[in-house]
Order: structure tokens, then sequence, then C-alpha cells
């Protein structure tokens, strides 16, 4: 733990916890204070589960450590969000994800829509036309999370069809879904048919571990009157920081 003399210099920090067998991350965070070592604590309590308190079970009970490294420190609470978020986005990029699951990688940062870009992204996203509203039988679905870009139009759609929290009053009055990524409408689909599927509630919630009854759609491609409407057109200008909902049923 930090002593307090430390923790008043310390400020607001980044850091990651790192596997000490292979050095490889497997979550990065945010905080101040003793926050750094809080996972290790809760850990401790076996009736909290996740894959990182597993992991780190896992690292004490081969009678080693857990690396915890400060990558910046002194920092605003704003600027340690930032560089949180540039370091789970250039992580993502890099796909360290695929060799040490990082539990946060799809966090928070999905919303930050000034998040890692290729340079034609950025072009695109601030030449593009705004979007101020959607049709009545429109939904916003955003894939930041199931998406990888460069991927093709079929990921997109997979990304985009399941599973989702919605309404089950409102599913038929939805005929066509606008698939947002990092701020942009990046295609539109008409909706055939909507379907139950079962799935889980997200690491964090109360109920984690348990399911419920979710909903996803077959479709097409919508009709070129329908899809020059949204196709293209930007929302970056309606994101809020932190803002978490994937679906947005207006404007």
């Amino acid at each position: 733990m930090f002593d307090e003399k430390t923790i008043q210099n310390l400020g607001y920090y980044v850091y990651v916890l790192i596997d000490p067998d292979n050095m490889i991350p497997f979550y990065i965070g945010k905080g101040k204070g003793n926050r750094v070592f809080d996972h290790l604590n809760c850990s401790i309590d076996l009736e909290i589960e996740s894959s990182k308190y597993e992991k780190i079970r896992s690292i004490n009970n081969l009678n080693k450590e857990v690396l915890h490294l400060i990558v910046r420190h002194g920092l605003s609470e704003k600027l340690a969000y930032e560089i949180e978020a540039s370091l789970i986005d250039i992580f993502d990029f890099l796909n360290i994800n695929s060799i040490s699951k990082i539990e946060n990688l799809q966090g928070g940062h999905n919303s930050i829509e000034k998040g890692l870009m290729t340079v034609d992204e950025v072009k695109r996203l601030y030449n593009a036309e705004k979007l101020e509203s959607i049709g009545n039988n429109c939904i916003v679905i955003n894939i930041n999370a199931n998406y990888k870009r460069g991927s093709g139009k079929d990921a997109i759609y997979q990304a985009t069809k399941e599973i989702w929290t919605i309404d089950k009053n409102k599913i038929n009055n939805i005929k066509f879904v606008l698939s947002e990524y990092k701020g942009l409408i990046v295609e539109v689909f008409e909706v055939e048919n909507w379907y139950e599927k079962e799935r889980g509630y997200n690491i964090g919630a109360k109920k984690f571990g348990q399911t419920k009854i979710g909903f996803g759609f077959n479709g097409i491609i919508a009709p070129n009157e329908i899809r020059k409407e949204y196709f293209n057109k930007s929302i970056i200008h309606l994101k809020k920081r932190g803002a978490a909902q994937p679906i947005r049923f207006n404007l």
C-alpha cells in the first residue's frame, strides 16, 4: 500500500496490472490513493467472481505477485481518463487481448468518439454531414464493442444483429437499424424479423452470472432511398462522454 505522503504526491494516475510470467498486461485502470491495490484485495474474497480476480488468484496460487505498473501520475481526473482510454485503444488495435484477456478492454472507452482511428476515419468523421433526427421506425445501435475496423460488411451486420435489451412492446415498430461505429453511421439494415435469444448480464451488474431474454434481428441492407438518408452521417455531436447505452431510439 502507498503511505499518505506518496498518495498526496501521486494525484490521479493510470496503472496496469501485469502477469509476471509473460509480462503481458491483463488490466488497465485509473484512480487515486490505493486504487491500484484494490483488485488484489478484492480477489481475496472468493465470492467476488470475474476473470480479473481469477487471474490474480491464479498468480497468487503460484506464490508469485502481480506487477503493479504506474504509467503516469500527478494527473487531473480528466487526463487520467483520456490516458486510460488511449492505452485501451492501442492494446485493442495491437490485438493484445488475443494473447492475454484484458477484462476492461471493451470498457467505457467505447463511448469516446475521439479515440484511436486511422487518418481516413478521422477525415471521414469530421467531413460527414450531421444526422439530426431518425424516423420513428428506426433505432441506432452502437457497435464499437463488437466490431473490428476493416472486418467488412458482414462483420458490421454480425456486430449489429444481436443481442440487445429492447422493450418487447417496441420491437414490432422497428423497421430499420442504423449501425453506428465511432460516431458514424456505417450501415443501415432493413429488419425482416426479430427473434428472442438468451443473453447474460454485463460484468459489474448485480445479476452478472444470470441470464435474461434479449432480441436480435435478421435483415438485409436497407433500400437506397432509406440508406442514403442515414449512411455515412455523423452523430458525434450528440454523444456525451461516458454514455454507455448502445441503443438510441431518437436523436
